[in-house]
């Protein structure tokens, strides 16, 4: 980027216009977006263009975003970022170590290229400052800390570090003889990993505006702690710790420059986006070092955040919700934890409450909501109207809009054209934010925040386990579970039920639902009761109508199958209608009164036995799955809230979970012959035939647009087929269509690399995969067809303990306790279909089997029944559609979940083989195939 000065005697031609073409009237930052998109062979052609493509395409943060983007997992880096990424390309060493001296030119004037190289190379000498306002405290108490400081400011503890050994012993030159092989994460968008020594080598190397750094959780080992080292311009942009969670940062050397603001006070530059479906936050922020030098000159001083220069040995507290910024001033190594406590749970409750209003006021404040948002807000508060100003904001697009430097927060100029954000009326009060949670949104129905840390189940796992294990917090407890699931609503439903049925109330230990099913439910002293709400009342009503189908089923052909299910007691619908509640009971036969009176669900013929069975859900879930916008919506407006619930006898023993690592192997194998033998029975009961009005029912519902009608026609003139596999084969077209999004949307961390390999599996036609094959000159189909569980998993499992007697473990000869357990139960057929019967094989084998082929084998041998029909016909092409991981991923690959299995089997194999296989293979490629078992 340097220009040659020539003699002032004649002026400097502007290249701009000649060099650029049109692009000449984009901004230079706009540009350097665009090339932000392109490979590397297309920027080494485009700087061959022009003088100033030749310098947009070799400046050296575009090459970090490019090579950033491109790597995945491990990175060595060569001197530069640009070296770096040829050395990706698998160039030859000759092309790459080539480099002649950079080439000049005249006439060339970029303000935004000039800031970008000023940052990269700037010095911090003049950023450290030991006189900021963040206080600074010596030997302070526990009791002090929590009540001057713990959930309202910040502080600065000294002498919390100086007997820990690793205040004196971890620097830089001490960890490289000792962890320089070991791998660390990497800050980037992407999982990037390098040695230590290779980092400390990119440390000394590097000039990049925001470098890299280390921030990794698996070293030190206890929880939830992050090892964070980085050189000097490295560090955090603007941020809110995840989950309003509180924060300690305890630095071991270096020094680290703070900003903080307090909550609901965004700062200059920064914008909050809420995603308005699932509460998802995300933040766009410049650079730490970017906002100190571009945004923090422009505010005035009583605008400036609160400040700190941290030492080392010093550690700094930063409450829940409190934005911070930080830049490491040199070379730091620093510890840092989040974590809950009495005075923050509250805060992290709510946070994870769904809805998206309380989200973005805990971050943004008051510029997260819109004016009838505010109103509405305003007319149910406590306080005094005046004291409830209404902001300059936008809604529209869900986003907080920061008030420029020349605006206050009316929108009206300032005279030192600034503006203060100390003065906006905010209060970060659980009751207060509280106000903004969405009270119809529920917990097991609405979508779950991707930037939660717990999942919907976790959180509900978690908050069991602090309810069981701290009953002298319990107030505390419960008003966060009331915040996070609802709980208060679904024990007055549940207090309704039992009302009903004449059972007695939960005790004091049974007030919040438990498992990790995707429905509330309640274990009490005799009874389980779980009241249908996944999916809305539409999909409560089939789960619930089918579950009760499968077990007269059971009843009537006599199934051994019938002494490992929980006996029901009761079953019907909670229904609330003009603000009161009342049930009907139903046993899942004919259509109440209630459901004909209800706008979502359709009007059904009372000649069928079971009108919401089986039949009917495998129907009414196509046409959900394959065409959401024309299929079934729970949507409408209707007077009535309809709740399915189901009362079973509770099971004696243990959940499967808890005794995973205490289990003997023998135990284990026998749990394998157990489900062996309870999938034959459940797979082998009969189960009701669709027809061919059933197909036109599917036809008439779908609006398929389908890229290959003629397989579609095809389909139906396969008279042979039954009416149940055409349905599918039909639906599993539609669903190819957007097999990668499906997958990519649901698969959280399984790298993109296999997700790919998905499509590899799913044949162009579908009917290969059904066995089909001709008898007596008719056609059949190999595939079995049968009632199937789809969610054998480890916490649906029950155990009883062999060598109790009335509960109590038998004594051994040398004075210990001995235990042994059998399978007794299996549980929850809330998900219960008709398919095919190894849609049961793969959960069961990744999360109760582990991927264990022993345990599987021993399956197998007490199952008894094929699961695959082999066809008469070899040699073909297509004969590997007949092998098991084709059909497991190729019939079940385009609805999601089983696909999804099926990628974490790949994963774990990866995980336990890959690098070991990476070794031997010596480079070449790898590709993983199941085996047959």
């Amino acid at each position: 980027m340097e220009i040659l000065h020539q003699s002032h005697t004649f002026p400097i031609r502007d290249r701009r216009a000649d060099s650029l073409g049109d692009f000449k009237y984009i901004p230079d930052e706009i540009i350097c977006t665009i090339l932000d998109c392109l490979t590397p062979l297309d920027l080494a052609r485009l700087a061959c263009v022009s003088s100033f493509m030749y310098i947009f395409c070799n400046e050296e943060p575009l090459w970090m975003s490019v090579c950033l983007k491109k790597v995945s997992g491990h990175i060595q880096y060569k001197g530069s970022w640009k070296k770096t990424t040829l050395h990706l390309e698998n160039l030859p060493n000759e092309y790459i170590e080539f480099c002649r001296k950079p080439l000049q030119f005249d006439g060339f004037s970029s303000p935004f290229l000039y800031k970008r190289l000023y940052r990269c190379h700037t010095t911090l000498d003049g950023f450290s400052f030991d006189d900021g306002n963040v206080e600074r405290k010596n030997d302070i108490s526990a009791e002090q800390f929590h009540r001057e400081y713990d959930g309202i400011k910040p502080v600065l503890l000294n002498g919390l570090a100086d007997t820990w050994p690793a205040r004196k012993s971890w620097t830089i030159d001490w960890l490289v003889p000792k962890y320089g092989d070991t791998k660390f994460k990497i800050s980037s968008p992407l999982k990037v990993s390098m040695t230590f020594k290779d980092y400390v080598s990119y440390m000394k190397q590097q000039h990049d505006e925001d470098p890299l750094y280390i921030f990794d959780d698996k070293r030190p080992s206890w929880k939830v702690s992050w090892l964070v080292i980085g050189p000097a311009r490295s560090g955090a942009s603007w941020l809110v710790d995840p989950g309003l969670t509180s924060a300690w940062n305890t630095l071991l050397c270096g020094r680290k420059r703070w900003a903080l603001y307090p909550p609901g006070t965004v700062p200059l530059g920064v914008t909050v986006h809420v995603d308005d479906e699932d509460g998802d936050i995300s933040v766009d922020s410049p650079t730490s070092l970017q906002w100190w030098l571009d945004f923090y000159p422009l505010l005035a001083d009583e605008n400036k955040p609160i400040e700190c220069t941290q030492l080392p040995g010093e550690t700094i507290f930063v409450p829940s919700g409190w934005w911070h910024c930080v830049l490491n001033l040199e070379t730091a190594i620093a510890v840092t934890q989040n974590f809950v406590n009495s005075r923050n749970f509250e805060f992290v409750c709510l946070d994870m409450a769904p809805g998206y209003c309380h989200r973005g006021v805990c971050r943004a404040g008051l510029l997260a909501l819109d004016e009838d948002s505010l109103e509405i807000i305003e007319k149910n508060m406590p306080c005094e109207k005046e004291n409830f100003r209404c902001l300059d904001l936008i809604k529209k697009e869900t986003k907080a809009r920061i008030l420029r430097p020349q605006q206050n927060e009316n929108g009206k100029e300032n005279a030192n054209g600034s503006y203060n954000v100390w003065e906006h009326d905010f209060s970060f009060d659980i009751n207060y934010l509280a106000m903004f949670r969405n009270r119809e949104l529920d917990h097991f129905t609405s979508p779950w925040c991707p930037d939660n840390s717990l999942g919907q189940r976790g959180l509900r796992e978690w908050l069991s386990r602090l309810w069981v294990g701290n009953p002298g917090k319990r107030e505390m407890i419960w008003k966060g579970a009331c915040l996070a699931l609802n709980a208060d609503k679904w024990l007055d439903c549940l207090g309704k039920i039992c009302f009903f049925h004449s059972l007695p109330f939960p005790s004091e230990n049974a007030k919040l639902p438990v498992g990790m099913g995707s429905n509330p439910v309640y274990v009490m002293d005799e009874y389980v009761v779980k009241i249908f709400a996944e999916g809305g009342p539409q999909s409560s009503i089939f789960d619930l109508g089918t579950e009760l189908e499968f077990y007269s089923t059971l009843s009537e052909v006599n199934s051994p199958l019938k002494n490992h299910i929980p006996n029901v007691l009761a079953s019907g619908i909670l229904h609330l209608e003009n603000g009161s509640y009342n049930i009907d009971s139903w046993n899942g036969k004919k259509v109440p009164d209630v459901i004909r009176k209800c706008s979502l669900i359709p009007e059904k013929g009372t000649g069928d036995v079971f009108p919401f069975g089986v039949q009917s859900k495998i129907l009414f879930t196509y046409r959900k799955d394959v065409s959401p916008e024309n299929g079934p919506d729970d949507s409408d407006e209707s007077t009535i809230v309809l709740l399915p619930y189901l009362i079973t006898k509770r099971c004696k023993g243990e959940i499967f979970t808890e005794l995973r690592n205490v289990l003997p192997w023998e135990d284990v194998l026998n749990l394998a012959s157990f489900l062996g033998e309870q999938l034959r029975s459940l797979h082998m009961l009969p189960y009701p035939s669709f027809s061919n009005s059933d197909l036109s029912d599917f036809e008439q519902n779908r609006e398929f647009s389908s890229a290959n009608d003629m397989d579609m026609e095809f389909v139906s003139n396969e008279s042979d087929i039954p009416v149940e596999w055409k349905i599918f084969v039909r639906t599993l077209m539609e669903k190819k269509k957007n097999v990668s999004g499906r997958l990519s949307k649901r698969s959280g961390s399984i790298p993109k690399t296999l997700i790919e390999k998905a499509e590899a599996y799913l044949p162009d036609d579908f009917l290969k995969l059904l066995s089909i094959y001709e008898e007596n000159g008719m056609k059949k189909v190999g595939k079995p067809w049968s009632w199937i569980h789809r969610d054998i998993m480890d916490d649906n499992i029950y155990m009883e303990c062999k060598s109790c007697s009335n509960g109590i473990p038998a004594p051994t000869s040398n004075g210990g306790v001995a235990k042994s357990w059998r399978p007794t139960y299996i549980l929850d057929f809330s998900n219960l279909a008709v398919g095919d019967s190894i849609n049961d094989l793969i959960p069961m084998h990744l999360d109760v089997f582990r991927g264990n082929s022993d345990l599987l084998k021993q399956f197998l041998k007490s199952y008894k029944l094929s699961l695959m029909r082999k066809t008469p016909k070899q040699g073909s092409d297509d004969d590997k559609y007949g092998r098991l991981s084709y059909h497991a991923i190729g019939i079940f690959g385009c609805t999601g979940a089983s696909v999804f299995c099926m990628m974490r089997m790949y994963w774990v194999v990866y995980l336990k083989h890959g690098r070991n296989l990476e070794q031997q293979s010596h480079g070449k490629k790898l590709s993983f195939k199941f085996g047959e078992n």
